[in-house]
């Protein structure tokens, strides 16, 4: 029988189960990943924050470029065969226990990371390092800098073998999506600030008209984070309510949708964790009748521009 999912896991238990910062040591089926990610007007390169600052071993992983290169839009999901290619160069096996972390925000991109490899179909552990990688600079755990290879003690990237499938229930196409505005079979969760939602605010890509769908429903992903708590995902009775609140059902089929995927899959995530408060499970039951967008409002504004979707204001 498959474990119980554990999708969080704290700097500590990291730390104590991992063996980080030991000579650089860590067991062969534990790989950590930095999962960080900006958006391109903020003009910040995330692979050059990461040689400057990660967690002693860790590898990362860049969304950007595992992605499927012939799209015009960000970040899509690559074929299941550049995925094994790409994760397998980064050392990581179907059977590791990957930990991913955000080096800015507690959650952030690297839910997106978790997700793509559900997708995938991988069979080892999947975590996020709540907090990220300021949760495991509080704890005093050693961080290092440096280009990948340079610093003592980071043991080598040893390339694995890895076999990818491919969980279509995890993924909405936007024809799926249109499909779904005609059947309301599952309800649309759009993470994107509410002001985006309601047509209010301009998106941040250009050319792209603000807006909603036809009977989704608006819940920000800040909602399910504790401001109070170094943006940790709000637990029991307050992620509960983050969702109720919303109009969301936590036990009812929904599609999570974004700006382009990226906070999707943090309100994907709250979903599953609230389930699994109200019972532990593993990844599939928890998952059962959630997925994320792909293309999320990116792709679907695009769309609507061209007479193809309707967007409610």
């Amino acid at each position: 029988m498959a474990p119980h999912a554990r999708p969080l896991v704290s700097a500590s238990w990291l730390n104590s189960v991992a063996r980080v910062g030991l000579a650089g040591s860590r067991p062969a089926s534990v790989v950590v990943l930095d999962g960080s990610w900006h958006m391109p007007f903020t003009k910040r390169n995330a692979l050059a924050e990461f040689e400057g600052r990660r967690i002693k071993g860790a590898r990362f992983f860049d969304i950007d470029a595992v992605a499927d290169r012939s799209s015009s839009l960000p970040h899509m999901l690559p074929s299941p065969e550049q995925f094994a290619e790409q994760v397998g160069a980064m050392g990581i096996a179907n059977d590791s226990h990957v930990v991913i972390y955000d080096a800015n925000q507690s959650i952030g991109a690297a839910a997106r990371v978790l997700w793509t490899f559900r997708v995938f179909g991988h069979t080892g552990g999947l975590s996020i390092l709540e907090g990220g990688l300021n949760a495991w600079q509080r704890e005093g755990l050693e961080i290092v800098g440096g280009p990948l290879g340079t610093v003592d003690g980071e043991m080598p990237v040893e390339t694995k073998r890895y076999s990818a499938g491919f969980n279509k229930r995890l993924v909405k196409t936007f024809d799926e999506v249109v499909a779904n505005i005609n059947s309301q079979a599952a309800l649309v969760v759009d993470a994107r600030p509410s002001g985006r939602f309601l047509g209010i605010d301009p998106e941040p890509r250009a050319g792209l008209s603000s807006g909603h769908m036809p009977h989704s429903v608006s819940l920000p992903h800040i909602k399910i984070l504790d401001p109070a708590n170094e943006n940790f995902l709000l637990r029991g009775a307050s992620l509960a309510s983050a969702f109720s609140d919303a109009g969301v059902n936590i036990s009812a089929p929904a599609i999570h949708s974004c700006g382009s995927g990226v906070n999707a899959s943090i309100t994907w995530l709250g979903a599953i964790m609230a389930r699994s408060e109200v019972k532990a499970g593993t990844w599939e039951e928890l998952e059962d009748g959630l997925s994320v967008y792909d293309g999320s409002w990116t792709e679907y504004a695009g769309h609507a521009a061209n007479g193809a979707a309707k967007i409610e204001k």
